[in-house]
């Protein structure tokens, strides 16, 4: 059974499977916007025993807990089952943890619920952009693993105007009972293809043939483009099989993988370094301290979610032609200002000065800020590990980046209360300072050892990914070909084509 491409082109039949694929992610940025709107609700804090700064943190970080806890193991996983098994494996628990949030009677009802959606959600976020990279044409490979981000934007701005509605609408158990409730909607993944590399690596070879030219030729095995890519895939898995017999190993004792195993790490405690889950967690205490109330902060963020709508679906439109790392560094800096001006004023205009044209200011910020960060670092962030490893380490690569991601997320949900408590607006330097250190440390920093550590001035250039297409379409298979280094609009290399198919 399989999502029928009919007349639809290829790329386009791709890019559709791309984003049933990223379904998961609705449920994902659903959550994590969700709790925003849950957490000041009166019938909350009774069943949970009015939580205190540490207690609410732990509530929104056992989710974050969770999907750490399961991309120690989602690689292994997906090596083993496939992708699609896996994916549908992350739909399940996150059901189960989003029914027992949903009827919970005390707060350890909500620390388990949120740890096991949280382990669903970590598996959807790793997978999502693993399967989405790995059935791409090459010129739709950065738009199409955006997706992962576009999506998450989606559930984020549903969550918002539920939250919104229930709050001012309803009372009691209904208020947060509700919106806790969960949809496995990545069921969807039952309907479509089966990545080629894994078949790849379990020697299915037939179903690799199959698979491409039902994802890029209309089904049809005898394309020049997809006997060139099934060539090119088949070789460059017997290879990485002969090169890398332990991945594990590879991973961390090959200098080159090391460098982007680290590199992913760094990518994405950059991310929550930025402040957008501080914003986006604790969004009524951060407006309540420039005097904006509960009720209008939740409207704020209604808006506020339809601002990263509208960066991601930029991201997803011209990423591709952009590139990966000037956008990366341009969103940081541009992020880092808006938090300098937002600190200035919520400094100089806190709440009780009376002020409304500095409370419409910080609000303008923070959604500014949204703008620049939905529209390159949070998709980004998804999208360049996947296109950093070969197919052997890639699942296993990509498992420790996200948990790197869970972990810094957990960091700042757990201190933030605490640091709201303590130093009040002082605490929103610490995303300026950093913004400004993520920019730098993009724009001197490169993604291979044969790329000279400082990038700027090294005379490398960004190569597009519709020639690599054409050379596939006139049957050029390259295969670990020794070349000068060239980057790809990722960042891989010509003589690693696996970063480039």
């Amino acid at each position: 059974m399989g999502l029928s491409q009919s007349n639809l082109s290829p790329k386009f039949y791709t890019w559709l499977c791309g984003l049933f694929a990223a379904l998961g992610s609705v449920t994902f940025g659903y959550d994590l916007g969700i709790i925003a709107s849950v957490l000041p609700a009166e019938d909350f804090i009774r069943v949970t025993g009015n939580p205190d700064a540490t207690q609410q943190g732990l509530i929104t970080g056992c989710l974050l807990l969770g999907a750490f806890a399961s991309n120690i193991w989602v690689g292994t996983l997906a090596d083993t089952f496939g992708r699609r098994k896996a994916i549908l494996c992350g739909c399940i628990l996150f059901f189960l943890g989003g029914g027992l949030q949903c009827g919970a009677q005390s707060i350890s009802y909500m620390y388990g619920g949120r740890f096991l959606a949280g382990m669903g959600i970590g598996m959807l976020a790793m997978l999502a952009p693993l399967y989405q990279s790995e059935i791409a044409h090459p010129s739709i490979r950065g738009s199409l693993t955006t997706l992962q981000q576009f999506m998450l934007g989606i559930g984020s701005f549903v969550a918002s105007f539920i939250g919104y509605g229930l709050y001012h609408g309803t009372t009691g158990p209904v208020q947060w009972r509700v919106p806790l409730a969960a949809l496995p909607l990545a069921l969807f993944i039952l309907l479509l293809p089966e990545s080629p590399r894994w078949l790849a690596m379990k020697g299915r070879n037939t179903e690799v043939l199959q698979v491409l030219a039902r994802l890029h030729a209309h089904g049809d095995p005898t394309d020049p483009f997809v006997i060139a890519e099934y060539r090119e895939i088949i070789d460059q898995v017997s290879l990485e099989k002969q090169l890398t017999q332990n991945a594990w190993s590879q991973l961390f004792l090959n200098p080159s993988n090391l460098r982007r195993l680290l590199l992913g790490v760094a990518l994405q405690f950059s991310v929550q370094m930025t402040g957008v889950s501080c914003i986006q967690y604790y969004s009524p205490q951060i407006y309540a301290s420039i005097g904006i109330d509960t009720s209008t902060t939740l409207g704020l963020q209604s808006g506020n979610s339809v601002v990263a709508l509208i960066g991601e679906a930029l991201c997803v439109l011209f990423i591709d032609r952009l590139g990966r790392r000037k956008p990366l560094v341009w969103a940081n800096i541009l992020s880092g200002v808006t938090f300098i001006i937002g600190t200035i004023i919520i400094a100089l205009f806190p709440a009780g000065s009376g002020n409304a044209n500095a409370s419409r200011a910080f609000v303008a910020m923070t959604w500014l800020f949204n703008l620049f960060f939905s529209a390159a670092i949070g998709p980004l962030s998804w999208a360049i590990p996947v296109e950093m490893f070969n197919s052997a380490t890639r699942a296993k690569a990509t498992s420790i980046t996200s948990s790197a991601a869970w972990i810094s997320n957990f960091m700042i949900a757990q201190v933030s209360p605490i640091a709201f408590d303590r130093v009040g607006w002082r605490y929103y330097l610490v995303f300026a300072v950093c913004s400004m250190s993520n920019a730098l440390f993009f724009w001197l920093d490169e993604y291979f050892n044969s790329v000279p550590i400082f990038v700027p001035g090294s005379g490398m250039y960004v190569r597009d990914a519709r020639a690599r297409e054409e050379e596939l379409r006139r049957g050029e298979v390259h295969v670990g070909t020794k070349t000068a280094p060239v980057l790809d609009e990722s960042g891989g290399e010509k003589q690693d084509v696996e970063h480039i198919v």
